[in-house]
């Protein structure tokens, strides 16, 4: 339980973190007057998430809560985003190997 809540703490500030990013067009410069950007239609092009069997995949979930519940998104737009950010490759062949959840 606790290894799921550290994972869940890390992924969800790391995409809060992205997204942040995202729309502060000047990318972390805070300069009055900025411009912002309001809308994700070029998400996947200024950021892409790399999962595989030791990354979490709680991201996508965590994403979509974020498109979703904070920018008010309509669920199919913003599963398409996630579609288009992340990316999985499976370095594990072995079962054993792979991480569990009980």
């Amino acid at each position: 339980e606790l290894r799921l809540k550290q994972e869940y703490f890390l992924v969800a500030a790391t995409l809060q973190d992205i997204v942040r990013r995202y729309k502060n067009v000047g990318y972390g410069h805070n300069k009055p007057g900025s411009s912002k950007r309001t809308t994700f239609e070029q998400f996947h092009h200024k950021a892409a998430v790399q999962l595989n069997d030791t990354h979490p995949s709680l991201a996508i979930p965590e994403l979509m809560r974020i498109l979703v519940d904070d920018e008010n998104m309509v669920w199919d737009d913003a599963w398409e985003i996630c579609q288009k950010t992340f990316s999985y490759t499976n370095h594990t062949v072995l079962p054993e190997a792979l991480e569990r959840w009980p």
